[in-house]
């Protein structure tokens, strides 16, 4: 007897973008696997009859060690269970949602996908921040600002980054912002080039910060910036004022 594993990605924040797919697929869910990313609102409205196993990752802190995760996952879908694995925003964009599929079909497992909308755009757009825009981007990189630690070296090239036009979005940044800022100053990217950080975006408590890359690292340090963030960088940044939010 095997059950199935559905990767379902919550969005940004809050229950209002959670896709029609994606309310289906929890409600009919026996085992949820959580972290903190979905927010307290989606957290909250989880079905009550479901075993719930969190699993969330601050920092080098994790509940669950990625490989403890798949094994679990695999072990209740071997005995027939119906289970969720709920990640925020979309479960490919740096969810580690890929090496997940990989175990579990491995495992002979099946799997399903539910896409989410993912933060790297929705964030933004939220504040009014349009990551494309015809007079200032016409292409935009969305890059992790956290890289997996066991490389020999960066498969970011900084140098093209730092010489493209459009706007860059890093998700998981916070910790590396002084590098980053630094990277894309030292090959080339301008220093006066607005930056934006929106921190919990989409909640009730969110909050921006703007600043260019030669400032934005000590904005952040005077203003105590904390996971999760997104990060913004590029002209677009200049459009925010602070006048528009996201409204369901």
């Amino acid at each position: 007897m095997s059950g199935k594993v559905t990767l379902v990605g919550s969005g940004p924040g809050g229950c209002g973008l959670l896709t029609p797919d994606a309310r289906q697929a929890i409600e009919a869910a026996e085992v949820i696997f959580f972290d903190q990313l979905p927010g307290e609102e989606v957290l909250a409205a989880l079905p009550a009859d479901a075993e719930k196993i969190d699993c969330g990752k601050f920092g080098s802190a994790h509940t669950l060690e990625q490989q403890e995760i798949e094994d679990l996952m695999i072990r209740h879908a071997q005995e027939g269970r119906k289970v969720v694995r709920l990640k925020g925003g979309d479960p490919f964009l740096f969810g580690r949602g890929g090496e997940e599929m990989e175990a579990l079909r491995a495992a002979g497992i099946e799997v399903a996908i539910v896409p989410g909308i993912t933060s790297a755009i929705a964030v933004p757009e939220s504040v009014g921040i349009p990551v494309t825009h015809r007079r200032f981007a016409s292409q935009v990189t969305i890059i992790t600002g956290h890289e997996d630690p066991t490389k020999d070296e960066s498969a970011l090239d900084w140098r093209l980054l730092a010489q493209s036009r459009g706007t860059i979005v890093v998700l998981m940044g916070v910790k590396n912002l002084p590098q980053i800022a630094a990277s894309l100053v030292e090959n080339g990217r301008s220093p006066e080039t607005p930056v934006a950080i929106i921190e919990r975006g989409m909640r009730p408590d969110q909050r921006v910060s703007v600043g260019s890359l030669a400032t934005i690292a000590d904005v952040a340090a005077e203003r105590g910036v904390s996971p999760p963030a997104v990060i913004v960088i590029g002209e677009v940044v200049g459009l925010y004022d602070g006048s528009t939010l996201y409204r369901p």
